[in-house]
């Protein structure tokens, strides 16, 4: 299967919070929560929903899962595009603390992490998704398992948060597959990981 991550993200990078609340994710002490809420338009709406209609299965960090849990998993069946995908398909939680998840069809991967995910993707043909999960994406690009990466870009500058690049972290290349705008701003850029970077000669 082919692993693609999709991050929504501020301008600067920002990747906390971004959700329908404030105060959905106060870690570091964050204020500026809900910071994508109002910036959407009908066709951003009909990319994400498309995006997870075409999964085959979702791979996700324990935060974001249990957040994803907590709500889309309580949804009843024909509730929307979103909860419907999720709901119905595979699901995937990289975790070492979490041993009995409460979501249904769901497989926690612990221990070795890379060769679990590597017999995900050597599988038939499919997509299998990384939402949000800002640590485990990290890690995912960190050791070369990132096929795609999908950055839904929301046009604000938020000036706190943890952001999807930490300040240290790998170089890496990356191929423009698609870019494209929405309606009241929101790009999206498809990347392809394409190795290390190319530097000016000294």
């Amino acid at each position: 299967m082919k692993l693609t991550t999709m991050t929504q993200v501020t301008v600067d990078g920002v990747m906390q919070g971004n959700g329908g609340a404030s105060d959905e994710d106060r870690r570091n002490g964050f204020e500026r929560g809900g910071w994508a809420m109002g910036a959407g338009d009908n066709e951003t709406m009909t990319f994400i929903n498309q995006t997870y209609q075409r999964a085959d299965a979702f791979l996700f960090g324990r935060r974001t899962y249990e957040l994803f849990a907590g709500y889309w998993g309580a949804m009843d069946p024909g509730s929307g595009p979103i909860a419907d995908a999720l709901n119905t398909r595979p699901k995937y939680l990289a975790s070492n603390t979490l041993t009995e998840p409460r979501w249904a069809d769901t497989t926690v991967l612990s221990g070795d992490l890379a060769a679990a995910i590597g017999e995900l993707k050597a599988k038939a043909a499919g997509e299998l998704q990384v939402h949000g999960s800002g640590a485990l994406t990290r890690w995912l690009l960190e050791n070369n398992l990132v096929d795609e990466m999908n950055l839904l870009i929301v046009p604000v500058v938020v000036g706190q948060g943890t952001r999807l690049f930490p300040d240290n972290g790998p170089d890496i290349a990356l191929d423009l597959v698609e870019s494209r705008a929405f309606p009241k701003g929101i790009t999206i850029q498809v990347y392809r990981p394409a190795g290390r970077p190319q530097y000016a000669a000294d």
